[in-house]
């Protein structure tokens, strides 16, 4: 009844990691100051700080690798936070995120898009997270493998057009 002596219970048996896991290669996850934060303002209203519906910004990113049949599979993590601005009002922002993952010499191997919905309600901020665990790329043969994170803020804009 107290457990002691007789018929122990038995606990399921847990994956072990092996050492070898611990200490093999998982590239870490850049932000780009670039694609760190975001603003979204009300139409017509572009960079009127009066205009400015909500700022977005990453503040942490993570990762976690396995390896299995010559694959390397990645879940990567990010987290941040929105913050209302004096246009914003309650209701759901969706955050346009990017996971990118490049061989050495840029050839991209992963890249992909997601809408992140984030709700607000008031005038508070509210914090994030968003998980892409189906990462998957071949495992590399040196350790140069490079993951970005960050907001898709589209297309770059040609040094000329930034300035019209």
């Amino acid at each position: 009844m107290l457990g002691f002596g007789g018929a122990k219970e038995e606990k399921p048996q847990e994956d072990k990691v092996l050492a070898s896991e611990l200490l093999a290669y998982c590239p870490r996850v850049t932000v780009k100051e670039a694609d760190g934060a975001i603003n979204r303002y009300a139409k017509g209203g572009e960079g009127d700080p009066t205009k400015l519906t909500y700022q977005a910004s990453i503040s942490d990113s993570t990762r976690s690798c396995s390896r299995q049949t010559g694959m390397l599979t990645m879940k990567v993590a990010v987290a941040g936070r929105v913050v209302p601005g004096p246009a914003g009002a309650p209701g759901t922002v969706t955050l346009p995120i990017k996971v990118t993952v490049l061989q050495a010499g840029g050839t991209v191997l992963y890249s992909q898009t997601f809408n992140q919905q984030v709700a607000l309600a008031g005038n508070q901020a509210q914090q994030f997270l968003f998980n892409d665990q189906n990462v998957v790329v071949p495992i590399p043969t040196d350790n140069s493998l490079q993951v970005f994170a960050g907001f898709d803020t589209g297309p770059v804009k040609k040094q000329s057009e930034e300035l019209f």
